[in-house]
């Protein structure tokens, strides 16, 4: 049964239905978002607002599952804006001074920075709010439980509202209509044992929907958390068979590829939802956080 105070917004990534949400929820005085999305895509949330009669300038809390730039670009143009900003103790620092954050991602996607993810403003310190983990939390009459989930990001929290979980990256990659989901692996912080104490969490909890950001409410929660485990497991033996000769990156890129085209073939997707899903979830990037991890862990001298 969907939670009618919960709106889903499609911000329409890159022009790609169901690739970021961000979701709205509204209670007396306050207008709450769960992530903010990119920048760039800060015009299609403003649009969407409207038709609730609402504009940025409304948005009084923004809270962000981490700091990752396609859930948390747009978190300090919203403060602009008069938003609070809640955030996991881990990436508050990266809100203030967000110099590394986009460093590192200029690293990564170049001169794509710009249309990717918009311009990055710093959080004033005095509009971030920092959770304790496991340790409600209200705004307004409303109520709202940050779980630290670590496996995606060390520096990540899902939120419980209601009994529905705001699951950000650790409740993995979903395109509304296909029983499939990916496991966004991106470097320097996926860790398989971390993200299986992380479901093992949530699986504990009287869980009715599961609201990943990318994307969508689902109802069959128990599903999703045990399809998120089996790919997290498969992917991990696949690894283990990989390895032992000695990719390099390129090659295993390539492979990992590969194994992520056959398990699109073999679900039936269309082109279409290949692209979505490819989106929300870079397979280069995935390929490139599972060497540092056997890296690090695996194979470590």
């Amino acid at each position: 049964m969907a939670n009618s105070r919960i709106i889903t917004i499609d911000l329409h990534f890159q022009n790609k239905k169901q690739a970021i949400a961000s979701y709205l929820i509204k209670s007396d005085d306050a207008v709450i978002l769960i992530e903010s999305g990119p920048a760039s895509t800060l015009p299609t949330l403003d649009s969407a607002l409207s038709a609730f009669g609402l504009s940025l300038g409304d948005v009084t809390h923004v809270l962000l599952t981490h700091i990752h730039l396609d859930h948390a670009g747009a978190a300090g143009q919203l403060a602009q804006h008069g938003a609070q900003i809640y955030v996991h103790p881990l990436g508050a620092p990266h809100l203030i001074r967000p110099e590394k954050l986009i460093a590192s991602a200029s690293r990564i996607y170049g001169d794509r920075m710009n249309q990717l993810w918009g311009e990055i403003l710093p959080v004033e310190q005095n509009q971030i709010h920092i959770p304790n983990d496991a340790e409600e939390f209200a705004i307004g009459n409303l109520k709202f439980l940050p779980i630290h989930t670590s496996g995606h990001a060390e520096h990540h929290f899902a939120y419980i509202f209601e009994e529905t979980c705001f699951s950000g990256d650790v409740g993995g990659v979903r395109i509304p209509g296909y029983p499939y989901l990916r496991v966004p692996m991106p470097p320097p912080e996926f860790h398989f044992e971390k993200w299986r104490e992380s479901l093992a969490k949530l699986k504990k909890l009287n869980l009715k929907q599961i609201a990943p950001t990318h994307f969508g409410i689902y109802d069959d929660v128990e599903w999703h958390l045990n399809a998120l485990q089996q790919n997290l497991d498969a992917t991990e033996k696949w690894l283990e068979q990989v390895m032992p000769s000695e990719p390099s990156l390129e090659e295993l890129r390539e492979q990992f590829t590969k194994w992520m085209e056959q398990q699109s073939r073999e679900q039936g997707l269309s082109e279409e939802v290949i692209q979505v899903y490819t989106v929300s979830n870079p397979i280069g990037m995935s390929a490139d956080g599972l060497l540092r991890y056997w890296n690090k862990y695996k194979n470590a001298k």
